[in-house]
Formats: C-alpha cells, structure tokens, sequence
C-alpha cells in the first residue's frame, strides 16, 4: 500500500532522531528553501545532520556539515540518499531507509565526528567510511549478503575487503546489469557514489577497481549515466586497470569458535596428564 510522502518523511526522521536525540542533539525547526524540498534538521554541538527530500528527483538524502562557534557552516557532505517514489513505494520502503540511516549513525567513524572537538581541522580521510562499512551498505539490494558477512567476520580478521567483493558484490551486480532493470540499476548506482564520496582510501579504491572494473564492458555506457562527475572521472582513469590482477589481501588462518577454543584447552590438559 502505497504511503503519502509526508508520512514518509516522518517515519524516517523520527528513527533518525532516535538515534541521535539520546547523544545530545537537538531538533531544530527549519523551514525548506522552496516548495521543492522536505528538510529536517539535527544539530549537535560540532556537527549536524539534515535529511532531505527532493520531490523532482525522488531522493531521499542524508547529509552533515560541521558546526562552529559561528552555528552551522551550510557546507553539506552527502551520507547516503536512496530513491523514494511516493506513487509506487510503500511503508516497507520508507522504513528501509530509515534503518539505513540510523545505521550510518551508529558506525564508530559516526561516533567519532560528535565527539571531535569543535573547530578541529579534519584531515582528508578522517571520520571517512572504510571498506567494511561500504559492504554492509549493499546488503539493502541484496539482503543474502547480511549472513556473507557474518560468516567472513567470523572466520577471517582483517575482513578480506578485496576478496569478499570480487567473490560476493561483483557477481551480484553483474545480475543486476544484466536484468537491465532502471530503477534497480539506480538504487545500485546510489550506493556506489554515496560510498565513493564517503569512503576512505581504500573503499574509493576498492569501488573503481574491483566492482567498476569487475561489471561487464558492454555496460560501461549504462555506468557512467549514472555515475557522479567525480566518480565519473576517478573510473575512466581505472579502466586502464581492468582485466588486471588486483592483490588479494593476503589469507588468513580462520579464527576458532569457542567451543574449538575449549575442547583444544581440555585436549592440551588431558595430554598433559
């Protein structure tokens, strides 16, 4: 059933003010710049967080900028932004979305921007998402990827970032290419260019060498319609890379269950008897 955009909109800044109202933040009253747009806004003692609705593109946005002894500088960064079509999505969706960013809120690079001193010079990749993070990201177009994740957390430290994209994403959006559906095709775009604006070294990397460079070529036209203008550039310039080896993280010996840890325990103390 089908859900009015406003209902939507609160459903999900509701859960994102959850998320945020227990660490100090504020709720501000802010009216939008033109009839155009639904905008909320969040304000924290050095950083704030706005989520936006674009009724002409359909986009639902999250965004932060930091906050000085002047207020808020207005000089917004893009989290995350999903498309949101009021004429065909649902309650499910809206909810979707509403995890999606109260997750975003909760990373440990999240809970390190609130904490950072207010004026703070931020380095180039500092508070940026990591290679892990971008992963989770696409577990809303693919949810199979929610127990991949788990199990290569499980058996493997560090998280083979490399490996598990060319063996589990890759694949997965080669299908999605192939099924050649537009909106489909766009929420995977979506994810990629957030998490390429938002992602440390080597998230970027990972995204123009593993999965641009791993769709297949006769896509490249499709990629690059919906590719952001950085983006757009940083791929062109991977291409040359494409059909290469990438190094593989190097393989980890599989981390023990618990219960592996005991019984070798009580084996060890058996032989010792």
């Amino acid at each position: 059933m089908m859900i009015n955009i406003n209902d939507a909109f609160k459903i999900i800044t509701d859960t994102v003010g959850e998320a945020l109202l227990s660490r100090g933040f504020k709720k501000s009253n802010v009216d939008s710049a033109d009839d155009n747009e639904i905008v909320s806004l969040f304000e924290g003692e050095n950083v704030a967080y706005s989520v936006v609705y674009y009724k002409d593109k359909m986009h639902m946005v999250m965004r932060e900028c930091a906050v000085d002894d002047d207020g808020i500088d207005n000089d917004w960064r893009t989290l995350a932004t999903w498309m949101f079509d009021p004429n065909s999505d649902t309650e499910k969706e809206a909810r979707s979305i509403a995890n999606d960013f109260a997750d975003a809120l909760r990373t440990p690079a999240a809970v390190k921007r609130v904490k950072r001193p207010r004026n703070k010079k931020k380095s180039d990749d500092e508070g940026n998402a990591d290679p892990i993070f971008m992963t989770k990201r696409f577990v809303a177009l693919f949810p199979q990827l929610k127990d991949e994740i788990r199990r290569e957390e499980e058996c493997y430290y560090p998280f083979r970032s490399v490996t598990f994209t060319k063996a589990s994403i890759v694949p997965r959006v080669n299908e999605v290419m192939l099924r050649g559906d537009k909106k489909e095709i766009q929420k995977l775009m979506q994810i990629i260019n957030a998490q390429y604006d938002n992602g440390d070294a080597d998230t970027r990397s990972i995204i123009t060498t593993v999965i641009l460079n791993g769709i297949d070529p006769k896509y490249d036209g499709t990629v690059d319609e919906y590719l952001s203008d950085e983006l757009k550039k940083a791929e062109k310039c991977s291409r040359k890379f494409r059909g290469k080896q990438v190094k593989p993280e190097k393989i980890k010996k599989k981390r023990k269950t618990v219960a592996q840890r005991l019984r070798a325990q009580q084996d060890n103390m058996q032989s010792r008897r």
